[in-house]
């Protein structure tokens, strides 16, 4: 795998966690059905998602060698 797909990998499982914990969305993969592809979230919800986002992307940028497999 590479470096490129394993950041991917990695950043689309915190996106996930960060789904689950603070927006309660089981998966963000499309479904195809609107009642399991759209969701009633409250505001305060969202703006913790895009805080733990932005802390993730943070703590990324910080400590890039911990993202990147070793070699």
């Amino acid at each position: 795998m590479s470096n490129n797909s394993n950041s991917t990998s990695t950043r689309d499982q915190q996106l996930q966690q960060i789904a689950l914990d603070h927006l309660f969305i089981a998966t963000l993969e499309t479904r195809s059905s609107d009642s399991l592809d759209f969701h009633d979230v409250s505001v305060w919800a969202i703006k913790t998602a895009l805080q733990a986002a932005f802390e993730a992307g943070r703590n990324a940028a910080a400590n890039p060698l911990q993202t990147q497999p070793k070699q």
